[in-house]
């Protein structure tokens, strides 16, 4: 009962309507066109009085409307006379309502004298019928102090803004519509009791987590190393491709060391106005001095950190280069120890400027490199976690067959497998699930509905069987896990090789790699009477660029020599750094090196014709093979005695 009772004395819930201004200035645009279209489609035409007098004198004038303090009159005609002064109105159309004509006069003009002479003469069915009156000027008054009312009203939403915005980020650092807060940063601060992430969270990245845990302990223990007379590190750059963890990373070194973290981002340094740049870099720095001890983190820091002078298109006063200048001035105008540690984040280390690179502002490089089999094992174990798993789940299969891939490749790869499961309407993820995702990520998504014709579709197999083939018995190419001639993306076929993650490659292994990229033209012209197609483009562009570095970077070319014309700058030069003469022996050499891989590659998928021939039947018929089908063809995958073998199949 008393529950029933507390139930009925509720007090009805007040629902607040919230009024948007913008509703207003809409409505009132909308009102302001409408009167635009409207009230001008019966504008009356201007007339002499001379006309007007003969119009009154006439008979035709039904009423005069006179503004006195404008000397403005407008003529309103009878009816059945409208017709008779159709050559007065533009367009030979008379307006659809009165008054049709409007005259003007000067200051002497007395309306009451002149109209009441005028009157006087006609009779009286004819007389015309004066009205005078003083104009208000109303909407004179109105558009007079529009302006002002305008500039009161944004001067509201503005300080309504800034009031909204005030105390929204780190140090007062709002945004939105508050324009005095442009020279703020725009960084966001996390608290060391919202910092959850530590290196628990971090799979992998074995020596990336040693380098960090050093700096980790100087915000823990920073009297143990300044007792001594040493100086904390003012900073740590994190390089590594994208993907790696390289944010993630800096969030757990705030998370272990329990300290506050700045998060900005390079670009948010860069505006079009000349030293907010500046200004945000300053403003950054003070407010971590306040929060000190702390970490700031700057991820992709080359939109800010490029190297000055490199950049084309730009001059001396570049905004960019201002705010690297400041960047530079407040990491080495830091005081000593003071508790401040700046992390930052790029995959383009060697376009950074060498000011920003040297001790006392990076002290160090912590390189983020891709993982590699067992701390992919580890990510794939984080990301595993919200999944539900088939019960023949094999973790170590999936983990070798994704050499190279980053943690987000991974974490895509398991959200893709969890997807094609449920679009197959399973109740759990197996490995094939996974397969398919792999191919997803790596070559796209399945154009089921192309059509191709037996013809394309047999040099396609004989493609991809000349890249299997080639990859298959070269000793320096990479094991062949699987082929496929169902097209993905913008590809007809692909072949997948699983990289041995190697530190380095030999000239050989290069030149083997150069024989699998050719070796699908080869087989295409050894089925097609020697007529070539369209579908080795990206592997001629892949060659030529294996070609060229060869020559030009690794100086593997006898007649070039031991120079290397690789520029880490990446700098933007307008003259090669070589002469012509120079420039016609490397294209001779790289012309060299690939009709020797081209005649090598000939030779070999002619001595394994046979091979070659049942390959690309068995894919023209499975559409997909693996590496078993492969091995039971032509044996083992060719290794350091490859060429032995090579022989033997001769």
């Amino acid at each position: 009962m008393a529950q029933k009772q507390d139930n009925n004395n509720k007090s009805p819930k007040i629902r607040i309507v919230r009024i948007n201004l913008s509703w207003f200035f809409y409505a009132l645009l909308i009102v302001g066109i409408g009167w635009m279209l409207f009230s001008n489609r019966s504008l009356p035409e201007k007339v002499e009085w001379a006309q007007v007098e003969q119009m009154i004198k006439d008979g035709d004038v039904k009423e005069v409307k006179f503004v006195r303090n404008d000397f403005r009159g407008t003529v309103s005609l009878r009816p059945e006379a409208v017709q008779k002064y159709v050559s007065l109105y533009p367009g030979g159309v008379p307006p659809k309502s009165s008054p049709q004509f409007f005259f003007l006069t000067s200051t002497r003009f007395d309306p009451e004298e002149t109209f009441g002479e005028l009157n006087s003469a006609l009779a009286e069915g004819s007389k015309t019928k004066l009205i005078i009156e003083n104009d208000e000027k109303l909407w004179q008054g109105i558009l007079e102090w529009l302006p002002m009312v305008l500039l009161i009203v944004f001067w509201f939403l503005m300080m309504r803004g800034m009031t909204r915005n005030m105390g929204g980020g780190p140090g007062g650092a709002g945004g939105g519509m508050n324009p005095f807060n442009v020279g703020k940063a725009s960084g966001k601060l996390a608290d060391k009791t919202k910092v959850n992430v530590t290196f628990k969270d971090v799979a992998g990245l074995y020596g990336a987590k040693e380098e960090v845990m050093e700096i980790v302990d100087f915000l823990k223990q920073p009297q143990k190393y300044t007792s001594l007379g040493g100086k904390i590190p003012k900073g740590a750059l994190l390089v590594g491709p994208p993907g790696t963890g390289k944010t993630l990373l800096a969030k757990a070194v705030a998370g272990e060391a329990n300290v506050p973290f700045f998060s900005i981002s390079g670009s948010d340094f860069v505006e079009m106005f000349v030293g907010v740049g500046a200004s945000r870099v300053r403003d950054l720095f003070a407010q971590a001095k306040e929060k000190a001890p702390c970490i700031v983190f700057i991820d992709e820091i080359d939109a800010v950190g490029r190297a000055r002078g490199k950049n084309a298109g730009f001059s001396g006063n570049d905004e960019r280069e201002n705010t690297l200048n400041q960047l530079l001035t407040e990491m080495d105008g830091f005081g000593t120890n003071s508790g401040v540690i700046v992390l930052a984040a790029t995959n383009r280390a060697d376009i950074l400027d060498k000011a920003l690179m040297r001790a006392g502002r990076f002290d160090r490089q912590i390189q983020v490199t891709l993982p590699d089999l067992n701390e992919r094992k580890e990510i794939f174990q984080v990301h595993l976690k919200p999944l539900k798993l088939a019960a023949d789940f094999d973790l170590d299969l999936i983990a070798k067959n994704t050499p190279g891939f980053s943690g987000a490749d991974i974490a895509n790869v398991c959200n893709e497998a969890a997807l094609t499961a449920a679009r197959r309407g399973k109740s759990d993820i197996n490995n094939q699930d996974f397969s398919d995702a792999v191919d997803r990520v790596v070559g796209g998504i399945e154009r089921k509905k192309t059509i191709m014709s037996p013809d394309e579709k047999r040099i396609t197999a004989f493609h991809e069987a000349g890249h299997a083939v080639a990859g298959w018995l070269l000793p320096g190419c990479d094991p062949v896990l699987k082929v496929s001639i169902i097209p993905r993306g913008q590809a007809l076929g692909i072949t997948w090789m699983l990289p041995d993650e190697k530190v380095t490659l030999s000239k050989s292994d290069m030149m083997d790699n150069m024989c699998s990229l050719v070796a699908g033209r080869v087989a295409e012209e050894m089925v097609n009477d020697g007529v070539p197609c369209t579908g080795a483009l990206s592997d001629f562009e892949r060659m030529t660029k294996i070609a060229y570095a060869m020559v030009t970077y690794y100086g593997m070319s006898k007649k070039v020599g031991n120079i290397s014309f690789y520029d880490p700058q990446g700098g933007y030069e307008l003259t090669k750094p070589y002469s012509e003469k120079t420039a016609e022996l490397i294209d001779a050499e790289v012309k060299a090196i690939v009709d020797e891989v081209t005649a090598k590659t000939r030779k070999i998928l002619t001595d394994n014709w046979d091979g070659l021939t049942k390959l690309a039947g068995q894919l023209i018929e499975k559409e997909v093979i693996m590496a078993d089908d492969i091995e039971a063809i032509f044996g083992p995958k060719a290794g350091k005695h490859g060429e032995a073998r090579l022989k033997t199949n001769e």
